[in-house]
Formats: structure tokens, sequence, C-alpha cells
């Protein structure tokens, strides 16, 4: 326990990094890009399977440098989404050193982890830039609800092949938590906006849960504990922002087709 909070006291940067956003946060982005589609392709070579290292970490330079000189263009971003496909299935080309399963883990790294990610630097570059601090808000809220309710309630299991510890009494107050927060968030600094901020501070927390589940699902598969050891007490970025990754892209497109 100690570990822990010495680790999240350690992530106050995050918070600057969000307050600042722009380029501090795009480079952020960008880190936990690399770091974690490393740290998932490592899990990967457990297996025996040998995604491509070389292929997403370009993906990655192309997505954020395009960025930069371009700002968000949907065209762009589609194209990317077609180079990445096309690169990762002309891995597989090597059929004597390769199999389908490398291109394969090739391609759901980029898009669970790059594309997934790269939505806070679009949530950011929106009129309602504010709302990156509800991706943080949904996430952590509800990882750290979920934990003290299924620690003082919990008595049956969530998903026990999954995650043995987590119950149904910690996933209702994690999901109940960061409908709260959001709430909060929603009154004192976008009042205009409250009730939508406790809708996607519920419905984050909710798909937060299922971004932490499903990490755990490829962990138990990868034979692995954590992803990396990156953060004393909370292992790897992924075991860190596993929940932020799946979160963003639901509140981006929530600004996108529900706030005016």
């Amino acid at each position: 326990m100690k570990t822990r909070i010495i680790s999240g006291i350690c992530m106050v940067p995050l918070l600057l990094v969000v307050y600042f956003g722009g380029i501090p946060l795009l480079i952020a982005a960008a880190l936990v890009s690399y770091i974690g589609v490393t740290e998932f392709f490592n899990g990967f070579n457990n297996m025996g399977i040998r995604p491509s290292r070389k292929i997403a970490y370009c993906m990655i330079t192309i997505l954020y440098v395009g960025f930069l000189v371009n700002g968000h263009n949907p065209v762009f971003l589609m194209g990317w989404i077609l180079l990445s496909i096309t690169a990762s299935l002309l891995y597989g080309w090597d059929i004597v050193n390769r199999s389908p399963e490398d291109s394969m883990a090739t391609l759901t790294g980029i898009v669970y982890i790059v594309f997934f990610t790269y939505h806070i630097v679009l949530i950011d570059h929106t009129a309602y830039s504010e709302l990156v601090w509800l991706v943080l808000i949904a996430a952590f809220g509800s990882d750290i609800m979920a934990y003290f309710t299924g620690y003082a309630f919990g008595k049956h299991k969530l998903c026990p092949n999954l995650s043995p510890k987590k119950t149904i009494e910690g996933a209702i107050g994690g999901a109940l938590g960061a409908t709260v927060f959001g709430g909060l968030f929603g009154y004192f600094f976008m009042p205009g906006l409250f009730h939508e901020c406790l809708i996607m501070g519920l419905v984050g927390g909710i798909v937060s849960q299922c971004g932490d589940l499903t990490a755990s699902a490829f962990k138990r598969k990868m034979g692995i504990k954590d992803y990396g050891h990156l953060i004393p007490g909370h292992g790897g970025i992924m075991d860190r922002f596993d929940s932020v990754i799946f979160v963003a892209p639901f509140i981006y497109y929530s600004i996108v087709f529900i706030l005016p």
C-alpha cells in the first residue's frame, strides 16, 4: 500500500501535463504509445508471438508528426489507419519466419494502444478540451472507488478468470464513484454541461472497468502478472493507463456526436 501511495504521488506531474495541454500533452500521449506498445509486444513475445516493433514505432511517429504538421485531419487519419493495416499484413509475407499471429498482434497493438491513446490529443483540440480531465476522472475515479468499495463490501466475484480480486460490489461502487466525480467536475468547472458530465462519468466508469478487464485478459493469456516495472507498485505504463486509453475514445466521440 505504501509503495502504491508513493507511486501515486510521483504521478502528480501528469496533472500538470493535462493542465497545460497542447504540446506537453501530445508528447505525453506519444510516450505512452511508445512505451505501452513495447510492453504489450513484450507480453506477446512471452507467448512466442513476434509483433513488429519497427512498424509500430514508425506508425506512432507518422501519426504524431502528421498531427503537428496538419493538425486533426480526418483524411490523414484514415490514411494512417489504412497504412497501419497494410504494413501489419505485409509483415506476414515472410511465412518462413513469421506467422499470421505476428501480423495480427502488430495490428492489435497499433489500434488498441496507439490509436486509442491518440484520442486524448483529439479531445484536447476540440471546443471542449477541458473534458480531457474527465478521461482521468472516469478512469482513476472508477479504479479508486472500485478498490475501496470492493475491499469494504465485496463478496461476489465479477470475473474470477480475469481478475480474481474484482467484485460485483466493487464494480458498482466504481461506476457510481466515477458518476459522482464526473458530476462534481461538471458542477464546478463546466456547469453548462453538468448533466452530460454525470452521464459521461457513469458510462466512462463502466468503460474504464472494461479496459481494465481487457488488459487483464491479455495478461492472463500472455502468462504475465504486470506489463512492466516502470512504476513501482503499479507495474508498467499499460498497467496504469489501460483504463485511460479505453475511456479516451468514448469521451471524444461523446463530444463529437452528442455535445452541442
